[in-house]
């Protein structure tokens, strides 16, 4: 019989260390597992006992318990990849969710801000005092670069070549990707630079709160909102927002695809393609409401 503490732990360790995913990935996995390990309880079955019509038992539960399509379609995901791992080590001989048929999921186009919004959005931060430089300076930077927020925060001195206006960033996957920024975005974060007090205690992490520490994302994001708020923009913005406004701004400017994938850091071209979906949609609206027979 297999050892599910064990199991689970060398698995976690498969999918930190070999496949290189995620933190938060990992434990979205994690969480979902548990669940599973909570029906195999329930059935009084083993592990290595599932089947097919067993597998699809227990998502058929979790379905009515409200779960939503992309959630079931994560819960697939992470049957798979610890299926395939004791399979890999030799732990079963039948993978039951090898032919598991998954949900469709409605594709959500991200939310944006138009050229003229971005533009309202970053001219609304004064240079009063050193919080509103650094403000200034992140959100230029995040427009300009597209970066994760997560990317942005843990960014360091070592990570920026200023002179060559590029950033060296490790991505989703432990995967680094150089990308360029402009000379408005080097301006305000040069002005940050010399504004910026010496830390000791943050290591080189470039941007820091009011108190020396390092910055938190929560805390960006509440500053974030409170500038929308002042802008006057009444949308949902997330500091992802921005990443989707630098992408859907560059496809609609003419950049290739292919550049904007590896600015982004995607794995798949395919997630890079939503961007031009958001972009005909835009197009299809416009048609729709100039022409005579729209």
């Amino acid at each position: 019989m297999i050892d599910i503490d064990k199991s689970l732990k060398d698995f976690i360790s498969y999918i930190t260390v070999e496949k290189g995913l995620s933190k938060n990935t990992v434990l979205a996995y994690k969480s979902d597992l548990g669940k599973f390990f909570e029906f195999c309880k329930k059935q009084r079955l083993a592990v290595e006992e599932f089947k097919h019509n067993d597998i699809t038992d227990f998502l058929w539960e979790i379905k009515t318990e409200g779960l939503k399509p992309r959630s079931i379609y994560r819960m697939i995901e992470s049957l798979r990849q610890f299926y395939k791992f004791l399979n890999i080590e030799d732990l079963i001989k039948n993978n039951p969710t090898a032919y598991l048929a998954v949900p469709r999921i409605p594709e959500d186009l991200p939310g944006m801000l138009s050229f003229e919004e971005v533009e309202l959005l970053l001219n609304s931060v004064s240079a009063s005092d050193d919080m509103n430089i650094r403000n200034r300076a992140m959100l230029e930077l995040l427009y300009a670069t597209g970066l994760r927020v997560s990317e942005l925060i843990n960014l360091k001195f070592s990570n920026i070549n200023i002179d060559e206006a590029f950033l060296k960033v490790m991505g989703k996957g432990a995967k680094e990707r150089l990308i360029p920024f402009g000379s408005k975005a080097r301006n305000f974060l040069n002005v940050y630079l010399q504004k910026r007090k010496p830390v000791s205690n943050v290591g080189e992490h470039v941007f820091i709160s009011r108190l020396g520490k390092k910055l938190s994302r929560v805390e960006f994001w509440r500053q974030l909102k409170n500038i929308a708020v002042k802008a006057g923009i009444n949308k949902n913005i997330t500091p992802h927002t921005l990443r989707h406004s630098f992408a859907s701004h560059l496809l609609a400017g003419g950049a290739d695809i292919r550049f904007v994938q590896e600015m982004l850091g995607h794995s798949s071209i395919s997630t890079t393609q939503i961007y031009t979906h958001l972009d005909n949609t835009k197009l299809k609206q416009q048609h729709k409401k100039y022409h005579p027979r729209g």
